[in-house]
Parts: structure tokens; sequence; C-alpha cells
């Protein structure tokens, strides 16, 4: 898998919506992503965070988006408008939501109502570990991620570019299996020849 292909990983969480007591500070919260928690790509292939993979990535400039769309930022790390934290169930954050925008307001709301419920995030993989399992199956478990940023989605989902590496990944291995199995009955037939 190239780990040049930013990718995007969804959850569907509870975020929450936070007025400060004065009503003037508005907060969205909730988990990002969450770690040891097998996520099914498509049949047979699944992935997981492990716990540290945020460990080096923390100090990035990372931004709060909506949706992934780098328009609409909600928050910012560097700017203390977005907080975020790893513990041991995975990656949380805050976002300080700035009363004077009117798209981080409408954001404020949809969560606020339920609308919209769901999260992302996006990020490079540098280091993972992949599972070939005796049942057909595959899991990729993501061991380091270079961060990016987080978002407020409606309809979060895979990113085609690294599910299609993923299969990519997938066909080659089931390929290599395939000479392997060739070479082994050749080798077979050839000793009962002599």
């Amino acid at each position: 898998m190239s780990r040049e292909n930013k990718q995007t990983r969804s959850l569907q969480t509870e975020l929450k919506t936070r007025a400060e007591q004065d009503g003037q500070d508005m907060h969205i919260e909730g988990y990002f992503a969450v770690f040891n928690k097998q996520t099914e790509l498509w049949p047979g292939a699944y992935e997981e965070i492990a716990p540290g993979a945020f460990g080096e990535t923390m100090g990035n400039d990372i931004r709060g988006l909506i949706n992934h769309d780098s328009t609409l930022v909600l928050g910012r790390n560097k700017s203390g408008t977005l907080e975020l934290k790893v513990d041991s169930h995975g990656l949380w954050g805050r976002v300080k939501i700035n009363p004077n925008d009117t798209d981080a307001v409408n954001i404020y709301e949809r969560v606020k109502r339920g609308d919209v419920d769901q999260c992302s995030f996006g990020f490079n993989i540098l280091e993972e570990s992949t599972e070939w399992r005796d049942d057909g199956t595959v899991k990729w478990i993501i061991q380091k991620i270079d961060l990016h940023e987080v978002s407020v989605c409606t309809f979060p989902a895979y990113e085609a570019t690294g599910v299609q590496a993923r299969h990519n990944v997938i066909a080659q291995h089931k390929d290599k299996q395939m000479q392997q199995r060739k070479h082994q009955l050749k080798a077979r037939l050839n000793k009962q020849c002599l």
C-alpha cells in the first residue's frame, strides 16, 4: 500500500455539543478514532488502529474540518481551537466553535439535533502489519499514523484510493500463493515421475 496516499477513516460515534455556562463558548466533542476496534473495509478485509498509533503525530499542525473540506475549518490545534488527546479508548477531540462563523454554528446545531453524528480523520500510514488469516480473510493493524485532520461528517466513507490500494495488496498476495502452489505441485509431480 502506498504510504504517500492520504487516507481517511470513518467512525459512527457519539459526537456531543456543549455550551459553556455563560452561553458564549460552544464545543463539538467526541472520539475521532477508536483503538483495537476491527472495522470491515469490505467482506473479508478488516482494519484496526493499534494503541500508540497517534503517539508521534500529536504535535502536527492538525485541522478540524467539516466533511474533509479544507475550506470549512472548524478549528486548529496550533491556534488552540482544536484540542486533541489520546487515551486508552482512542483519539478524543474537542472543537471550539466560532460563533461568528455561520458554517461552524450550522454544523454545531446539526450535531446538537442529532442530524450529524459521524466523524472521520485524514492521515498517512507510516507503519502497519498484516495478518493473513487461515479462513482467507486479512486484517491490517495500523501501528503508526501521520495525522493531518479530523472531520465532523455527514456521510463519512473510506477514501477510494486507500481501499483500492488494499485490494491490490490482496490480489498480489493471492497471486503469490497461487505461484507457490504451482511450484509445490510441479515439485511433487517431478518427484513422482522419478
